[in-house]
């Protein structure tokens, strides 16, 4: 595929910005050929993101198309009753169950954003994680304080809990990572950096830089207390 055919263009954008002024199911079924040549570009760039990955990771997504998210906005739980999302996103599975962690991408005119991590661990896996921590927290401060780290995301997002969380003392080295409910890394993007002809590039090394987080984390949810794996 050409490398032109991978970037995101402009009109992306102001089909957005067109939509967020006509959020009704008339305007969008009038302007239904235009969202479909609108999100092609989108899958484009998504199948050679997908492409460039699976260079460095296993990917379980099997082509751009399928790591899109819908259009459509689920409001049955939600006083904004507008039927459509005014961004373009996706997300990208990784293969295997040795390799935890998963990869995101939201793009929308002045908030665009790629992320990566745990947004809602299960119980089981926030008390592997806490675990895993409470025993030696240095791990995974190393990673976080790392250079590629702190250039790429600034530092580990989440929720926390105000206080230490119950089984785990309060004096732990590692309370201020026990904390956490969820363990998120962000980076967010310009919209000259996403129309830019860099911006493939720059998403597929900033996923690149959360390998030795996810490390980390695959290892900690897949390994028991001797490094064998868990069944």
């Amino acid at each position: 595929m050409p490398e032109q055919a991978a970037n995101i263009p402009a009109s992306s954008f102001e089909f957005l910005q067109l939509l967020k002024q006509n959020n009704n199911r008339e305007w969008f079924n009038e302007h239904k050929e235009m969202f479909i040549k609108q999100q092609s570009f989108i899958e484009a760039f998504a199948d050679s993101l997908l492409a460039e990955m699976n260079v460095h990771d296993l990917i379980e997504t099997a082509s751009g198309k399928k790591s899109l998210h819908r259009i459509y906005r689920d409001t049955r739980f939600s006083n904004d009753k507008t039927p459509y999302k005014t961004n373009w996103s996706g997300s990208f599975r990784r293969a295997t169950k040795q390799r935890r962690g998963g990869y995101y991408f939201h793009i929308e005119q002045g908030n665009s954003y790629v992320t990566g991590g745990f947004h809602g661990p299960n119980a089981d896996d926030l008390k592997r994680i806490r675990e895993d921590i409470g025993y030696d927290a240095q791990p995974l401060r190393k990673i976080l304080k790392s250079k590629s780290f702190i250039t790429t995301f600034g530092a580990l997002q989440g929720e926390q809990l105000k206080t230490s969380p119950k089984g785990f003392d309060t004096n732990n080295d590692g309370i201020d990572l026990l904390r956490y409910k969820q363990f998120i890394l962000i980076r967010r993007f310009t919209d000259e950096e996403v129309l830019s002809n860099s911006f493939l590039k720059e998403v597929n090394q900033t996923y690149k830089n959360m390998r030795p987080f996810f490390d980390y984390m695959s290892d900690a949810l897949s390994t028991d207390t001797n490094g064998l794996p868990i069944k």
